[in-house]
């Protein structure tokens, strides 16, 4: 459940798009927002937490990934709800087009 928690604020889930191609230090993290070192650490914290993101030194820096086995969890229940999104969709799409 942390995972969802994790995901639930829209500044880790950007922070997981920026580390999602590339690992990067904090400092890194912090010159792609208007907030300090330490909110974004609070957050990269956050996020170590519930096993989304890891961590590892590179002499003083140390540098985060996005685990992305640890997402599939998330995707799997999310996905559930695909086939209600679609449905609506599809209804909405039809009712547009007799208009």
């Amino acid at each position: 459940m942390a995972g969802y928690f994790a995901l639930a604020d829209p500044t880790r889930r950007k922070i997981l798009a920026l580390i999602s191609n590339r690992e990067r230090s904090v400092n890194s993290l912090v010159e792609q927002f208007d907030m300090s070192q330490p909110a974004i650490s609070q957050h990269l914290k956050i996020l170590r937490s519930s096993g989304i993101v890891s961590v590892r030194r590179d002499g003083r820096r140390r540098l985060y990934t996005v685990e992305f086995q640890r997402l599939k969890g998330v995707h799997d229940w999310i996905s559930q709800f695909e086939e209600y999104w679609e449905t609506k969709m599809d209804a909405l799409n039809e009712y547009l087009q007799t208009r």
